[in-house]
């Protein structure tokens, strides 16, 4: 796919939003790979969008800049359009997306607007990585920009150089952790959050109507060694590749036996 002195052309997207500090992040990181640079990102914040299109209004695509457009839509109505439309004569060789405010690990992917960016990607043949910054709200909600930025150029380099498969993406998870305290970078698969630790804040609003807020509690479970949740609480950076086939063959042999009776 690559070679150490590749000079890209790379598209950048987020969920975040077109002014979001992660975005400003992944373009310092995205400069230490390339000059051939791209940015097509929502006019605000998509964050739990998933793989969601827009399809019953139109899209509204803003330039903000040179090789920079906002769009009134969904991460994928982003990447869609800067593949098919503003990127269309000299497509992207990469897509990164992120850098997402908080994690992306475990059945969060599921529901993550910056995974979805690289999904989309990946199915218009681009190769593609989602990258994270997780943080803790015992800090403030002060997010560790710098570790991301520092570690992210050499793993995507080396991520290029030795390649994936075409229907695959790559999802990046940065540690809460200081640049210098990084333990190493683990190589892992996709964890299982604790659905107990879901919480429903039920509350009233002014006219006794009844609402909701949801959210997981904020303590650690206790996930299994080489997955993306063990890695990130490790200290250490987290690398899965996700398959974009939903397919579960094992399953699928089962039911076709049973069937067969």
């Amino acid at each position: 796919m690559a070679k150490s002195d590749w000079k890209p052309r790379i598209l950048l997207s987020n969920d975040d939003g077109i002014n979001a500090p992660g975005l400003k992040c992944l373009h310092r990181i995205a400069k230490q790979l390339t000059d051939d640079i791209w940015i097509v990102a929502p006019e605000t914040e998509q964050s739990g969008a998933s793989h969601s299109l827009t399809l019953h209004h139109p899209l509204r695509l803003r330039q903000v800049s040179k090789q920079k457009y906002a769009v009134q839509g969904t991460p994928t109505d982003c990447v869609v359009l800067a593949v098919a439309e503003v990127m269309k004569d000299n497509p992207p060789d990469l897509l990164l997306s992120g850098v997402n405010r908080g994690s992306n690990l475990a059945d969060d992917v599921t529901y993550s607007g910056t995974i979805a960016a690289a999904m989309e990607g990946t199915v218009l043949g681009i190769p593609s990585i989602a990258l994270s910054q997780t943080y803790g709200f015992e800090s403030g909600g002060n997010v560790k920009w710098a570790t991301a930025e520092r570690h992210a150029p050499a793993l995507i380099r080396k991520l290029c150089d030795a390649g994936w498969a075409s229907d695959v993406l790559i999802n990046i998870n940065f540690p809460d952790v200081r640049a210098d305290d990084v333990a190493q970078v683990e190589l892992t698969r996709q964890g299982r959050r604790d659905q107990s630790l879901l919480e429903i804040d039920a509350r009233i609003d002014r006219r006794g109507i009844p609402y909701y807020w949801t959210g997981f509690k904020r303590v650690r479970s206790n996930p299994a060694q080489e997955t993306d949740l063990h890695a990130i609480y490790a200290g250490n950076i987290s690398v899965t590749p996700l398959h974009m086939n939903l397919s579960h063959e094992t399953a699928l042999r089962a039911l076709r036996k049973n069937f067969g009776k």
